[in-house]
């Protein structure tokens, strides 16, 4: 019905229900103006599907006892001490990066005045410089005693990068994706003839592709993100923790199942049943919903307004994409597609999730 719509050019989805592929569909077209069909081994721009894999890393060397939850991010990098606005430097835990209570913004002016790089527009910055200019935009709130979707996660990003030594995308592969054999995700392409044009949401017909930096209106025309696509091919943009990946649903699908699962060759059990809690305690974010350490944790179904029940945990990708995972019905889903804003935050997704849990009793099929 979507793409019938035209309010996405083409998507992959698959479903996994107690450790079986249940779904796998192929919609529209991967590159409409060639006429060329969605593929079912796409690579797509991962945006924020970006950061539980760096939480997930970040959790890995953890256990290696590489660094500490309560560990100032100072401990690692120095020059990371940005100020209230009364200009009290408070302390920044690790632990704080990972579930967005560290008071880091996501933008406006005092970003723009710092010429910070958000992880979506093209930007020559070094991981580093981009840091070192975040660290002058005043916080938010105090540290813990928030939420905001700001920039934590490229900050664990510079973190984790400067524990390991290399690059973030070294650190990724080497607790991460390479364990989990996932060669098709990181923070390079592996193969540009499977990642598509990205398309943007044109509320007066089809979807908009995206050529050059490209301003996308959020939702109910507040707010918005600038995007460019070819960023991920300019090897001297820094590789952002919080948006800077690319990867297939394939892979994306084999890394949920590894943390449904009890966390796999990277994770401990106990790691991940801690992983996968409320982890900002009584701190407001949105209504049925708290934050666990690696994405959005339902709490409360009906307040959420979502057939998902508790300790059901998800998150979405910018570009367009969602996924979750709930443990009491032992299911993982992936949505991907190539449109920004719909299958992130519009209606196509919710109608995936309520027409899933309209139906659990699907029996299981090889994918096609």
């Amino acid at each position: 019905m979507a793409i019938a719509e035209h309010r996405i050019v083409g998507s992959v989805i698959r479903i996994c229900k107690d450790g079986q592929l249940v779904y796998a569909n192929t919609a529209g077209l991967h590159d409409r103006e060639a006429g060329i069909a969605m593929r079912d081994d796409a690579i797509f721009r991962l945006a924020s599907f970006t950061k539980p894999l760096v939480a997930a890393t970040a959790l890995a060397m953890i256990e290696k006892g590489l660094l500490r939850l309560d560990q100032p991010v100072t401990d690692v990098l120095d020059y990371f001490t940005p100020a209230l606005t009364d200009g009290s430097r408070p302390m920044i835990t690790m632990a704080h990066l990972l579930t967005h209570t560290g008071g880091i913004g996501a933008g406006g002016p005092a970003f723009d005045k710092a010429g910070v790089s958000g992880g979506m527009s093209d930007t020559d910055l070094s991981l580093h410089d981009n840091l070192r200019r975040l660290a002058t935009v005043p916080l938010v709130h105090t540290p813990g005693e928030g939420w905001v979707y700001g920039k934590g996660m490229d900050v664990m990003g510079g973190v984790l990068a400067s524990i390991h030594g290399g690059s973030l995308d070294d650190a990724v592969c080497h607790y991460v994706t390479g364990p989990l054999g996932l060669s098709d995700t990181g923070f390079f392409v592996s193969d540009a003839s499977r990642l598509g044009p990205a398309y943007a949401d044109n509320p007066g017909g089809a979807p908009t592709r995206m050529t050059g930096s490209t301003f996308v209106p959020g939702r109910g025309g507040s707010g918005g993100v600038t995007f460019f696509p070819d960023r991920v091919f300019n090897p001297r943009s820094f590789q952002s923790g919080g948006s800077g990946g690319v990867g297939t649903a394939a892979d994306f699908m084999a890394f949920l199942e590894t943390l449904r699962t009890g966390g796999g060759s990277i994770l401990s059990p106990a790691t991940m049943a801690m992983a996968t809690q409320n982890q900002i305690g009584s701190v407001v974010r949105e209504p049925g919903s708290a934050f666990c350490f690696v994405a959005a944790l339902v709490t409360d179904p009906k307040a959420a307004d979502t057939p998902q029940p508790p300790g059901t945990y998800e998150w979405g990708g910018i570009y367009g994409h969602r996924w979750f995972v709930d443990p009491i019905n032992k299911l993982s889903v992936v949505m991907m597609s190539n449109t920004a804003n719909e299958c992130c935050s519009g209606p196509f997704p919710k109608a995936v999730r309520n027409a899933i849990y309209a139906d659990l009793r699907i029996e299981p099929k090889p994918p096609s």
